[in-house]
């Protein structure tokens, strides 16, 4: 790490586009005051974002390192911290973070940090990072020679983050996995926090409104009213998961957004069933979100639509609160199967924006380039 003068260390946050970027600049604010504190050496630190897709066309830890040296080479940066979105992978194991003590660097894969208080534990990493590179260097079992191991939150006990095996020819000197099935739950979880799942409503618009048009008629269908009373709740659940289950699959069939790999190593598989995971639990989350506005806007429909003698004549079962629900809950079961057929009006691009970020996007796109050669 090169020393800077008047006691002031100049640290880079080199983020990718999208949610890494939002996140370092989100931090910028307390992190110089923190740094400063937590040093405890009279020393300040002056912190900048510099929003670059440092990982295009890249996912090997070794290769963006060397990236991220020639990068920091050109500027009078002290230290460099690259965040990004997407889940790295070294010798079959999860990363987490990859530090060079002598280059003054380290390499962040957000999706490590798990998909709650994801600012907070992401300032608290990039925290441990600098510190560690700034730090006093320490050799012998904690470390490798030249390296100041992370302490504090972000590596704990109770976290599945371990140190992880560094080749001799790696700019790496220190790195951090995550291992176990906690850590492959984690991980998920960050990936599926990145994708931001809550934008699939609004990505979705024309399903949404073929799903409402269904929902309309089918509220006052009276074939409807008698099927939704004469349902029970175990019912009324298989037909909840049939329907967004339907959902599901059609948006991955539609949009392709299966991930197939042509490598046979089991590396690859590993990382295609968690993209396949991710992709699964994000549009899931996005269609469960659906599903319950289709509840409430049914049952505010229902409430204003229907008559309470016609229905009490057609089913024989009085209108009351009940019977309200139970109606808004099957038709909402119906819409999203109308829904999942509308779907089918959406562009690929559109529904992928809603269920990937755009590292994500950027990353699948170049592999379907790649096969198509």
């Amino acid at each position: 790490m090169r020393v800077s003068s008047q006691d002031v260390t100049v640290v880079a946050l080199l983020a990718d586009p999208d949610a890494p970027t939002e996140i370092a600049r989100r931090m910028t604010q307390m992190l110089p005051g923190r740094l400063a504190d937590r040093s405890g050496q009279g020393r300040r630190f002056d912190v900048e974002v510099v929003s670059e897709p440092f990982t295009a066309e890249a996912e090997d830890p070794s290769t963006l390192m060397r990236r991220i040296m020639d990068r920091g080479s050109s500027e009078r940066w002290d230290i460099v911290v690259a965040l990004t979105d997407l889940p790295l992978h070294s010798h079959g194991r999860k990363l987490a973070v990859d530090l060079s003590h002598e280059h003054g660097l380290a390499l962040l894969s957000l999706p490590s940090l798990g998909g709650f208080r994801l600012q907070t534990r992401a300032r608290q990493a990039v925290e441990e990072a600098v510190l560690s590179l700034a730090g006093p260097r320490a050799t012998g079992p904690e470390g490798p020679p030249g390296s100041q191991p992370l302490r504090g939150p972000f590596v704990s006990r109770l976290a599945p983050i371990h140190p992880g095996q560094v080749g001799e020819e790696e700019i790496a000197d220190l790195r951090y996995v995550v291992t176990g099935p906690r850590g492959y739950l984690r991980v998920l979880l960050g990936m599926v926090r990145a994708n931001r799942p809550w934008r699939l409503v609004p990505g979705l618009s024309k399903a949404l409104a073929a799903a409402l048009a269904t929902g309309a008629v089918a509220t006052v269908n009276s074939t409807i009213w008698s099927l939704a009373t004469s349902l029970s709740t175990p019912r009324l659940v298989i037909a909840t998961v049939g329907s967004v289950a339907l959902m599901i699959g059609w948006l991955i069939v539609d949009a392709n957004l299966w991930h197939r790999t042509d490598e046979v190593s089991p590396e690859a598989r590993k990382r295609a069933a968690l993209y396949n995971a991710s992709t699964v639990v994000t549009l899931g989350i996005g269609v469960l979100v659906c599903y319950a506005g289709l509840v409430a806007i049914n049952l505010v429909w229902a409430l204003f639509i229907l008559n309470d003698r016609l229905f009490a004549s057609t089913t024989r079962t009085p209108l009351h609160g009940t019977q309200y629900w139970t109606l808004s809950w099957f038709v909402a079961s119906v819409a999203t199967v109308g829904g999942a057929l509308g779907s089918g009006l959406e562009s690929d691009e559109a529904i992928r924006a809603a269920a990937y970020s755009k590292r994500e996007q950027e990353r699948r796109s170049l592999l379907q380039n790649d096969r198509g050669d």
